[in-house]
């Protein structure tokens, strides 16, 4: 069985992320969105509350499951032996980023592969940071986020 893992802060998931989940089905038999906790950014959801949204969004989707890892990627690829990782790429200025990335994990861990997959035209402009402020100024998120989520942080917001 070929599995991929999707690493991302998924702060909160977007239909970007639920695009490139659902395009990695048809080259995987499953796919692992790994939530990635860093100290160096101030998360909305906790890890349990994304889990939850993601089960939500994926609820008739028996080939996603989540996890969550505090510590290197290549690590957790290594231990849950994994094919591959899948990243998304918004614009050209993510490839800069995203080549680095799966430069130094290639070097960390030869056997795994990254796999770049362009954000699909009606949502190459979306982000979970500008997902946050539009929903925290109450803006209007269809089509943007599932709607569960926009339950979700219509409640965070308190609006």
């Amino acid at each position: 069985m070929k599995v991929a893992v999707y690493p991302g802060s998924f702060d909160p998931v977007t239909l970007g992320h639920v695009d490139i989940i659902e395009r990695s089905l048809k080259l995987f038999d499953q796919v692992v969105v790994l939530i990635a906790t860093s100290s160096q950014k101030k998360e909305l959801f906790s890890v349990a509350e994304k889990k939850d949204m993601l089960r939500e969004v994926f609820k008739n989707e028996q080939r996603v499951l989540m996890d969550a890892t505090e510590g290197l990627l290549v690590d957790y690829a290594r231990t849950q032996k994994v094919a591959a990782i899948v990243r998304g790429l918004r614009a050209v200025s993510d490839f800069e980023y995203e080549f680095q990335m799966a430069s130094m994990n290639k070097r960390l861990y030869p056997e795994v592969e990254t796999i770049f997959m362009m954000a699909s035209d009606q949502n190459h402009f979306i982000s979970s940071q500008l997902v946050r402020e539009v929903a925290r100024l109450g803006g209007n998120l269809k089509g943007i986020v599932h709607p569960y989520i926009e339950k979700k942080l219509k409640e965070k917001f308190k609006l």
